[in-house]
C-alpha cells in the first residue's frame, strides 16, 4: 500500500513531466485532487453554505468512512 504524501504548495513543487519531485506523486493523480477539492468547492459555492468548516469535516468523515468500506469488501 503506498503512504500519501501531501502537496507542499504550488511554490515547491517540481516535476520531471511525470511526477512531482517534492511530494513523489504522479501529477495525473495531483490533478484529479485538484479537480475533486475543486467540485467540492464549487458544491459548498453553490449551495452558499455559511458553515464550511462542518462541510469540510463532514466530507472528511464520509471519505475516510468510504475508503475502509471499500477496502473491506475487497479483501
Amino acid at each position: 500500500m503506498a503512504r500519501f504524501e501531501p502537496c507542499q504548495g504550488k511554490n515547491a513543487c517540481r516535476d520531471d513531466g511525470e511526477r512531482c519531485l517534492t511530494c513523489g506523486r504522479e501529477l495525473s493523480e495531483i490533478a484529479r485532487l485538484r479537480d475533486a477539492v475543486d467540485a467540492l468547492a464549487n458544491l459548498a459555492i453553490e449551495h452558499d453554505y455559511d458553515n464550511s468548516e462542518a462541510f469540510a469535516a463532514y466530507v472528511a468523515r464520509k471519505l475516510f468512512k468510504t475508503i475502509n468500506y471499500r477496502r473491506e469488501q475487497h479483501r
